[in-house]
């Protein structure tokens, strides 16, 4: 069993819980701008950390004039906007705990969050979340508040309070001792129901303070440190990303929209990003297909094959002069311009939720633009691992954190130990008992450490196929360098019990037009048409065989089907962090996967790797 631990490097207070964060930056900065508001017209408005301080107290005080009690429950049904951290605080300030719902949960869902919970009130943004939680309303007799972000009401709600005082607020926010529930976030019900997992004041406020120092020089960046959030605030990652902004005092700007992403990244500029692999694709992905779109994908390639050569020597510590010519060349060509469209300042981006790969993990870095990424889990408060600025290694989710312990156990489990590791599942003492080791939480991910302490995930425990031979066969190692592909939009591999291996694969919708524009095929066939087009499978195909090449025969996607449709959030086979729910697409598209086995010729969409 090999094990690395990081020692903490901040004194815990077991006192201390997260509205004690936002005081201690109202002190330290009263005046500094703390988040920025879109105007509507391209611009930013500031909101500096004393005027954020109060519109929560504002807020924790219409909550308390509402009748919300000490450790009363909440939902929140919202996407990423600056609403979603002003409730947060103020709902810690008024002694509250904040239940998060995907906005893109159904009807189900949000029945399921909130009743489990025990919520006893909810806050919805669109009359579109409300319809979907009014529709289960009915079923949930414990709820006595709604309100509605876009009616106006937590304006409405933050002027009722004038009656409560400050006094209250201090009273209600103090009650709270680090080892006190915090938050209670539902898993994304990937592997089944969806479980409420316990995060404590302590897991935010110690990994947000050990966070600060081990990612000093991405927070505290010398002309300002800020970032653009765009994924949701639902989920753990960017939720604590908030948390430490806050504590750090980083400027934080949000823009859901990620149509709107680009022209938002150009106006606010930030320091650094938080995304999923998946987002660094679709850059690459876009900016490959305009170059070729405009006659300079060649030079595009070569650029890229530059780029990434450039950042392995200058990793191998030793450049070359002619490379070095090259780079420079291609730096005034194309990386300027790269830069510039993600708003010129950016040195850092965290990545989270699925490997990178090293070829563009070494692309962005030549650009001037460090992918740190790293490793964790809702159970984790988000990181348990991450690549560090001055000790980082492309291709793996980096050393365990301050305060963390990171093992792997005799048959390639992850284990994890430390601060940030929840406290249990919200009523459900078996699944807790199932998920720890004494103090070590299983992960159900499986990894391996190089001889520095560097984590590198190699698959998901559950998700291991086992063929009709007996091979042992990690989905990601093949699904991941296939999804890089720009036609590919997701790719499931298959084959458990059967005598090879299979995937469904299904096209990227945005991608496809400018695709088949570049390659002389007609731009405005179907997703159906495109399935069947001669060059689209070859393409695949072409992904495919590059996948194979990593892996052993037994080993290699030897039949594919690529699917008339997508797999989306919407349809019910990702989850909010785009990872897919294998248990369900293998459900709903079980006659698709038989029908690769069952002897059909390789045609309609299938096609068999020689």
């Amino acid at each position: 069993m090999i094990e690395f631990e990081t020692p903490a490097v901040v004194t815990p207070d077991p006192q201390a819980n997260t509205t004690d964060l936002l005081v201690q930056r109202v002190a330290a900065t009263p005046d500094a701008v703390l988040f920025s508001l879109p105007t509507g017209d391209g611009g930013w408005s500031p909101v500096t950390t004393r005027q954020f301080y109060d519109q929560v107290i504002a807020l924790a005080k219409g909550l308390v004039a509402a009748g919300i009690q000490p450790g009363d429950k909440i939902g929140l049904m919202s996407k990423t906007r600056y609403e979603w951290t002003l409730i947060d605080f103020a709902a810690w300030f008024a002694g509250a705990v904040l239940v998060p719902i995907y906005e893109t949960s159904s009807p189900g869902q949000v029945k399921w969050n909130l009743s489990d919970s025990e919520a006893i009130a909810v806050i919805v943004e669109t009359p579109d979340h409300f319809a979907r939680f009014d529709e289960v309303h009915p079923e949930l007799p414990a709820i006595r508040n709604v309100w509605q972000i876009d009616l106006g009401d937590l304006d409405k709600l933050a002027a009722s309070g004038s009656g409560v005082t400050d006094e209250e607020i201090e009273r209600r926010r103090n009650l709270a001792v680090g080892s006190d529930i915090a938050t209670l976030i539902y898993t994304s019900g990937s592997t089944g129901k969806p479980k409420g997992c316990v995060l404590t004041h302590s897991n935010f406020v110690e990994l947000s303070r050990n966070a600060a120092v081990a990612l000093e020089e991405v927070v505290l960046d010398p002309d300002g440190a800020s970032t653009l959030l765009f994924i949701t605030t639902a989920h753990v990652f960017a939720r604590f990303i908030t948390v430490l902004c806050v504590h750090a005092g980083v400027r934080v700007g949000h823009q859901p929209d990620t149509k709107q992403l680009l022209p938002s990244l150009a106006s606010f500029k930030p320091t650094f990003l938080l995304a999923v692999p998946r987002v660094f694709e679709k850059v690459y992905n876009v900016s490959e297909q305009k170059a070729e779109a405009g006659g300079k994908g060649k030079i595009f390639r070569a650029a890229a094959d530059t780029a990434v050569a450039y950042s392995m020597a200058k990793e191998s510590g030793k450049v070359p002069f002619g490379l070095r010519a090259k780079f420079a060349l291609f730096d005034r060509l194309v990386y300027g311009k790269l830069r510039a469209a993600m708003g010129g300042k950016v040195k850092y981006a965290v990545s989270g939720s699925a490997p990178l790969g090293p070829r563009l993990g070494h692309f962005y870095h030549a650009l001037g633009i460090t992918i740190l990424e790293g490793y964790g889990l809702t159970e984790t408060t988000a990181p348990a691992t991450v690549n560090l600025v001055h000790k980082s290694k492309i291709g793996t989710v980096g050393p365990a954190l301050p305060g963390v312990g990171v093992r792997i156990a005799d048959d390639g489990e992850i284990l994890v130990k430390g601060i940030d590791v929840f406290k249990e599942y919200w009523k459900n003492p078996e699944a807790t008992a199932a998920a720890f080791d004494g103090e070590w939480l299983k992960t159900g991910d499986l990894g391996s450490f190089d001889s520095d302490g560097f984590l590198t995930i190699t698959g998901r425990k559950k998700e291991i196929i086992v063929t009709a031979g007996g091979k042992n066969v990690a989905p990601a190692a093949l699904e991941d360098p296939i999804r890089a592909n720009p036609l590919v939009g997701q790719v499931v591999v298959v084959g458990d019990k059967k005598p090879f291996i299979s995937a469904l694969v299904t096209l990227d919708s945005e991608m496809l037009p400018v695709w088949l524009n570049n390659n002389d095929e007609d731009a405005g066939m179907s997703l159906e048409e495109a399935t069947k087009n001669p060059a689209v499978l070859a393409e695949v195909q072409r992904a495919i065989d590059a996948a194979n090449e990593h892996v052993s025969r037994a080993e290699s996607i030897r039949k594919f089907t690529i699917l008339p449709t997508e797999l989306t959030e919407a349809s019910g086979h990702l989850t909010p962090k785009l990872s897919i729910k294998r248990n369900v697409i293998l459900e709903d598209f079980a006659g698709e996967i038989e029908g690769m086995y069952s002897g059909a010729p390789a045609t309609e969409g299938h096609s068999i790797v020689r």
